[in-house]
């Protein structure tokens, strides 16, 4: 194993100075960044060590909203009042997510910055990656393909971001806050994730040595009417087969705003502003709802072995706005 050099940071200011080197990588929880390294997957030569810098509080707004610390972890943000109160859809995602331990140690900047699980980019045996050797292929298009993407592939990548926190972000349209030496920037958590384009080894848009100091939520807009449903393999400790992230603002029954976000389906979280704009007007009925997730999954493309996502998708769909629907 490579010799590694590790660095404590003192403050953010701290961190960013240590984070501009090219080989430096910023380490909080770790859940995902040493299993990684152990791989062979992920070699930085320098860790910073962001654990005591603060940027762990939750805390509300001047407009309304909430502003979650990049270092608050996840059972603490599952757990907060306001976050359970205001936001309860991004409670219920955290807590679909991995098991206890993890979530007591994982944090929501570093769940943001989660890599694709595909079988053929953590295993180094496997030759053809395209996010770790690019323009060496992507074997999963032909190998088994059971959890990959089925909307906004490309030919270079059909991997899926893994996190049940992102899709529910999008549904409550968050603000990434980062900074770095060359000052900070708030980043729509739409345009936070990429496509994987021909460039699937670029994840998000954040730019080299720059650093998530939090996450901002609007004054909340869906209290009562949302449900998270995930789709896996077992009951605990597995990554979505699909997830979906319904958020409904209602008035007599009938829907003001509509926000619906799948997950497990694609590199990025997955929202189609039409689907939701057709719910707003109407009640919550299978027949809509029916026609917003065939909106939703329009252009869809499985393979081999994903083939079910399509109809899980769209059923998924119709069950989380029909339960979203019936919470008084």
């Amino acid at each position: 194993m490579q010799a590694i050099d590790y660095e404590r940071a003192a403050d953010p200011a701290h961190a960013l100075r240590l984070g501009q080197d090219a080989q430096a990588r910023f380490i909080g929880g770790g859940t995902n960044l040493l299993d990684l390294m152990k791989g062979g997957v992920e070699r930085p030569l320098r860790l910073v060590d962001i654990t005591r810098i603060g940027l762990a509080d939750i805390a509300e707004t001047a407009n309304g909203g909430l502003r979650i610390g990049a270092l608050a972890r996840n059972s603490d943000t599952a757990n907060h009042p306001l976050v359970r109160s205001r936001y309860p859809l991004l409670a219920q995602a955290l807590l679909a997510g991995a098991s206890p331990q993890l979530r007591n140690m994982a944090t929501v900047g570093g769940n943001l910055m989660q890599r694709p699980r595909c079988p053929y980019f953590v295993d180094t045996a496997f030759e053809m990656c395209n996010k770790r050797l690019p323009g060496s292929g992507c074997a999963a298009r032909g190998g088994y393909n059971r959890m990959h993407a089925i909307l906004g592939a490309s030919e270079a990548c059909i991997a899926v971001n893994p996190s049940d926190m992102s899709v529910a972000l999008a549904a409550l349209d968050a603000i990434v806050q980062v900074s770095s030496p060359r000052g900070n920037r708030s980043i729509s958590i739409g345009d936070f994730h990429r496509l994987p384009g021909a460039q699937p080894q670029a994840e998000t848009t954040l730019m080299a040595g720059e650093l998530i100091t939090a996450v901002d939520l609007p004054p909340p807009s869906f209290v009562r009417n949302t449900h998270y449903l995930k789709v896996r393999d077992r009951a605990s400790y597995a990554f979505a087969l699909v997830s979906v992230a319904a958020a409904l603002e209602l008035e007599a029954g009938i829907v003001r705003q509509a926000r619906i976000a799948l997950g497990g389906v694609a590199h990025k979280p997955w929202r189609v502003q039409a689907a939701e704009a057709l719910l707003v007007g109407h009640r919550i009925e299978e027949a809509r709802s029916r026609e917003a997730a065939a909106l939703l999954l329009r252009g869809a493309h499985a393979f081999d072995d994903n083939r079910f996502k399509i109809d899980m998708a769209q059923r998924a769909t119709v069950s989380a706005l029909r339960r979203a629907g019936e919470i008084a």
